[in-house]
């Protein structure tokens, strides 16, 4: 019989002092090889351990004897039992029961501490040429401790094991791990929340499905966990949250306060800020105190939200707790105002940053500058950033794509210059966010040349266009009828490496269906599936606008279809424009039947939908319908505009009711709305056909 020698133990010194438990990594393995095995294994086969290293108070260990011990026979042991390799095999041919029983008692003292260390060890390897090896061989320990009883808790073994591949990233093999195990609660809790961490969150929710279906519970980390992911990756959704929190109902998941915050901040993340408020109040109702970002996470949504009053109620909350708000709090409570275009209160809340010691950031001024422009306030813009320059904050580029901004929805896009000569002065280079609204506010006037300009300006200070640079020239040459040139420039983005996404084919399908390049049309639609783009809302509007207008009801009405297949929601302005395709073309029938599948879909009908339909039967000469419109329209407190009455004028005139025209114009000025151009000409229209009749 060929007995296994193993070294002894060595003995450490006595102390009389009480163990304490020590922060370490794991230690490196040796590459202490043995000429039977190959390189490959030879730094899993040689490790020597002391329990100073991982000793806690916990642990049942002599306070006078601890030793060290040499694990290289037992790891060169287990990773021969691991492979095919036939030296391997021919060496564990040499072993019998008695051996490998000499061997488990040779490490019989070894502490819990010790075994739990050793397999972090080899399942944190992180050399890739050996980590499958290592992990093998990592399994195998759990094995035969527990087929030698020489550690209690199997599960727990286990548990650490899986855990320490996942915090290594390797969750693809604690997932492969796991199917060689009928899973305890404790070693599921511990892979969800190794898959949540490394953001596999189909893995982490196909086990929390399993463990319910075999009777146990998630726990309220593996909850707090897959919502952490959901935020990190901005996968976020109102449902979805909705159906977790259904399931930690169902669960019965103790909320602790970790998991109500990253539920309201989740929430808040999603846009449903009603539910996070809701939540919000939950935790401050069970006397707990909710996380300072998660409340400014709160604020900050209902300032996007224009929702300035709820935003500073929640605001002075904080500070009813007694926290000192600072910077990021003040500028969600800004954003509020400055969305809600109250300069005076966007004043006020910057005024009492500084009062209370808080100093504005970029991101302050970025948004007292919007809300000067927002009220034409220009100078009082510049002045800021005069201000900025005074506390040492250099604006940036966005700072001044924002004042851009301004100029250009006032029709001020000449001053655009000015704004880089305003630039070069505060040592300001443009960024391509910059570029990106010049080229818009050049396309915007129809100022090609100068859009292309900036285009090649970009590329020669080393900014590469983006998608939503060529979206941006490609749309504003589609919008000048330039077809050629822009259909020219899509080719160009991806022949640069730009990936087109779903709004570059929208407007390119929208371009080809002015052109009535059906096939082009068809082709954009194979080629945007073929890269894992479907059709969104405004692509099937898109459809159905240039199919209506060209007179192509049945593609309009089998996109409208398809839609719906799809799980998509057709809008209401999918259905104005094909009521409105419908009346171009005088089926009032039609619009009508359009119009009451809008109705029947859920559609609340506006004005543009009833204008459409109204049109439709003045195109059909059917007066009588058009007027029983106007009467739905005031029975259902919608205010008939300018558009409804000239076009009720314009029935009134295709049936040669010249005489009741006055009626409708005076019942429009009773009502409020003011005429138009176009209104007048119809009333003028309607007299000098009732004077020509009264001369006949």
């Amino acid at each position: 019989m060929n007995a296994l020698l193993l070294p002894p133990p060595s003995a450490a010194t006595t102390t009389t002092t009480f163990l304490r438990h020590r922060n370490f990594s794991p230690l490196p393995l040796s590459t202490t090889a043995s000429s039977n095995y190959s390189p490959l294994r030879s730094s899993l086969t040689s490790l020597s351990v002391s329990e100073d290293d991982v000793i806690t108070e916990d642990d049942a260990v002599s306070l006078h004897s601890r030793r060290r011990y040499d694990f290289s026979p037992l790891l060169e042991f287990l990773s021969a039992s691991t492979s095919d390799d036939d030296d391997d095999l021919d060496f564990l041919d040499s072993l019998d029961s008695s051996t490998e029983s000499q061997l488990a008692e040779s490490y019989r003292s070894v502490s819990p501490s010790l075994w739990h260390y050793l397999l972090k060890t080899l399942a944190a390897s992180s050399d890739s040429s050996d980590s499958s090896d290592s992990i093998s061989t990592a399994y195998a320990l759990v094995d035969w401790l527990h087929r030698h009883n020489l550690c209690f808790s199997y599960e727990l073994l286990y548990s650490v094991l899986i855990h320490e591949l996942g915090s290594s990233e390797k969750v693809y093999e604690a997932f492969l791990l796991s199917q060689k195990q009928t899973l305890a609660p404790l070693t599921y809790n511990v892979l969800i929340g190794a898959c949540a961490r490394n953001d596999d969150l189909e893995k982490a929710v196909i086990l929390m499905n399993k463990m319910r279906g075999e009777g146990y519970q998630s726990d309220s980390q593996n909850y707090s966990l897959i919502i952490q992911s959901l935020i990190r990756n901005d996968k976020i959704d109102s449902g979805l949250l909705e159906k977790l929190y259904g399931e930690m109902i169902s669960d019965a998941v103790e909320l602790d306060v970790q998991l109500l915050n990253d539920i309201v901040l989740g929430f808040a993340k999603s846009g449903d800020v009603d539910r996070a408020m809701h939540f919000l109040g939950v935790i401050q109702g069970n006397g707990l105190s909710p996380k300072t970002s998660t409340v400014i996470a709160v604020i900050s949504e209902l300032g996007s939200l224009g929702r300035a009053e709820e935003a500073e109620a929640v605001f002075e909350e904080i500070k009813e707790g007694g926290l000192r708000p600072r910077t990021r709090a003040y500028n969600a409570v800004l954003k509020g105002y400055v969305n809600n275009g109250c300069l005076r209160d966007a004043e006020w809340v910057v005024n009492e940053m500084e009062r209370n010691g808080v100093f504005p950031d970029e991101h302050t001024y970025s948004l007292l500058i919007d809300a000067y422009g927002n009220a034409g306030r220009w100078e009082s813009a510049r002045i800021v950033l005069k201000e900025m320059e005074a506390n040492n904050v250099k604006p940036d580029s966005f700072v001044f794509s924002r004042i851009l901004v301004g100029y250009r929805e006032r029709g001020e896009w000449q001053r655009l210059f000015q704004v880089l000569k305003e630039m070069q002065k505060c040592g300001v280079k443009p960024d391509r966010q910059f570029y990106n609204v010049m080229i818009d506010t050049f396309g915007k006037y129809n100022c090609l040349d100068h859009a292309m300009a900036t285009l090649e300006r970009m590329r020669d200070e080393g900014i590469e266009p983006n998608t939503v640079t060529w979206n941006t020239l490609i749309d504003c040459h589609c919008k000048c009828g330039h077809h050629d040139k822009a259909e020219d420039l899509f080719d160009e983005m991806q022949q640069k490496g730009c990936v087109p996404c779903i709004a570059t084919y929208n407007i390119m399908i929208n371009s080809f269906g002015e052109q009535e390049r059906w096939e082009g049309v068809r082709s954009l639609l194979r080629k945007m599936k073929s890269q894992g783009l479907q059709p969104n809302v405004i692509t099937y509007t898109t459809l159905v606008d240039i199919y209506g207008r060209s007179g192509r009801f049945m593609d309009a009405n089998e996109c409208l279809e398809d839609m719906k297949s799809a799980g998509l929601k057709p809008s209401s302005t999918i259905y104005n424009a094909l009521i409105n395709a419908y009346a171009q073309r005088g089926l009032s029938e039609e619009a009508l039947n359009a119009f009451r599948m809008m109705r029947s879909d859920g559609l609340k009908p506006s004005n543009l939908a009833l204008n459409a339909l109204i049109n439709a039967f003045c195109e059909d000469r059917r007066d009588v319908e058009a007027f029983a419109v106007l009467r739905s329209m005031k029975e259902n407190d919608l205010k008939p505009d300018v558009v409804t009455y000239t076009t009720l004028m314009k029935t009134l005139i295709r049936v040669e009711k010249f005489d009741e025209v006055p009626s409708v114009y005076e019942e429009m000025i009773l009502s409020g709305c003011t005429p138009d151009r176009k209104a007048r000409a119809k009333l003028r229209s309607a007299l000098k056909y009732m004077r020509q009749r009264l001369k006949s």
